[in-house]
């Protein structure tokens, strides 16, 4: 059997890698459009899991994935390579009225606002003092919203970087740039066979053979199916939610302080402060000194062709609105200025290492496709395999896990591997279906 994979972000990733961890890559094709790798959410995401923030349906998966995550890291050296790291969440709050109750991991996703609203009033809740590297302010209060090792921390990009890596090495193939340009079919049963791939670079066209088709491309998986199947009548209906972010370095989040003083844990914050920045910050300490800080999202903003074209979508004056939040939150106090100050602190002191901008696949419905498509579903009497979903043929969909995509990454992977091969899925994803 040929497993091909429209989309080489961290899905697509893991679905190699879980496909190819007992067997030869051989017969696994990756399919991605773009010439960086790991240009969209992938490589510029939070990288923020949790192991119990979910919706009922989805929560199957999301506790396989933080275990699946647990286990990669312990087995292959996660720490040193994707920095992984144990930590905690907590909400920052300045007012009762910020708290929200419902600890629903989904429910923000609606207005793109932040998962503060969500966890803030748990019954779990413990009040605490601010990590250190933060900046103190007037009424602030902070609790800590997660159980003991039920959240978690990595570099998306060197997560993602390291799947791919190792399913190339088993022998799964990476074509980029590519783009999978149309079905080939058997003419007497009306079966998919193959994928018309066009090469991005040179326009030399070939044809992969194909048993089981799986489109896992982010943002792009509703345009991405809609052109191979333009006659199916199913909607997979979700939207793009993008979102500015900063990578920096500061003084008071330093290597020693990140071994010694937070004994390697993560440290993640969710804030609605300061109310007067129109958006809900959430800021991640991230191993190697780094604090990696969001929450800054537009749903009006335009999905380029390429994941590699968002950054000329970038607004200055927006960054500049992230950048003026992070030193509010971060910065050094102006000397002779109090907690109490509404001044910005000076940003001189904070190193900015990286800007960013990525669109992140947010499902209409608040949670993820994580299925295979029945072919009555396909349009023009299209079939795959024997049509039964036994492992012998089918098409697939891995997408809309909005800005948990790194969390679900795993499990989403392991599942879908099972889904081709027509195994026993080790997490309950019947909610999950198209």
């Amino acid at each position: 059997m040929s497993t091909v994979i429209i989309g080489g972000g961290i899905i697509g990733s893991s679905i190699a890698y879980y496909l190819s961890d007992k067997r030869s890559g051989e017969g696994i094709h990756i399919i991605e459009s773009s010439s960086k790798l790991f240009s969209a959410a992938s490589g510029y995401a939070a990288g923020f899991m949790a192991k119990d923030w979910f919706a009922p349906s989805l929560a199957p998966l999301g506790a396989l994935s933080f275990d699946l995550h647990h286990q990669l890291a312990v087995e292959n050296g996660g720490e040193e390579k994707w920095g992984y790291m144990k930590g905690a969440a907590f909400s920052m709050n300045t007012t009762d009225a910020d708290k929200k109750g419902g600890a629903r991991g989904d429910d923000w996703l609606r207005k793109g606002t932040s998962r503060a609203e969500t966890a803030a009033g748990s019954s779990q809740a413990t009040m605490c003092e601010p990590p250190d590297w933060m900046t103190k302010q007037e009424g602030m209060g902070m609790e800590q919203i997660s159980e003991e090792d039920t959240v978690a921390q990595v570099d998306p990009l060197k997560l993602s970087t390291y799947l791919m890596d190792v399913s190339v090495s088993r022998g799964v193939k990476l074509h980029n740039p590519a783009m999978a340009k149309s079905l080939v079919t058997d003419e007497a049963t009306n079966t998919i066979k193959g994928v018309k791939v066009v090469n991005l670079n040179s326009q030399q066209e070939s044809i992969i053979p194909c048993t089981n088709l799986v489109v896992c491309t982010g943002s792009w998986t509703p345009k991405t199916f809609q052109g191979l199947f333009p006659a199916s009548k199913t909607s997979i209906s979700m939207s793009p939610l993008a979102g500015y972010s900063l990578v920096v370095r500061s003084p008071r989040y330093t290597l020693k302080d990140e071994l010694e003083k937070y004994n390697g844990r993560s440290n993640a914050v969710f804030t609605t402060h300061p109310s007067s920045c129109g958006f809900s910050p959430e800021l991640f300490s991230r191993r190697g000194g780094e604090i990696y800080i969001a929450g800054l999202n537009s749903t009006d903003m335009p999905l380029p062709t390429q994941a590699e074209e968002t950054f000329k979508l970038q607004d200055p004056s927006e960054m500049e609105k992230l950048k003026s939040v992070a030193v509010r939150l971060m910065g050094k106090l102006s000397e002779g200025s109090s907690e109490s100050t509404e001044e910005i602190p000076n940003i001189d002191d904070l190193e900015i290492l990286r800007e960013g901008l990525c669109f992140r696949p947010v499902a209409t419905r608040g949670t993820p496709f994580v299925s295979r498509v029945a072919d009555s579903l396909l349009g023009n009497n299209l079939k795959t395999g024997s049509g039964e979903g036994d492992g012998k043929g089918g098409v697939f969909v891995a997408s809309g896990h909005g800005p948990w995509g790194i969390s679900l990454s795993l499990g989403t992977g392991k599942v879908m591997a099972e889904l081709i091969e027509g195994t026993q899925t080790s997490a309950d994803v019947t909610g999950l279906g198209v």
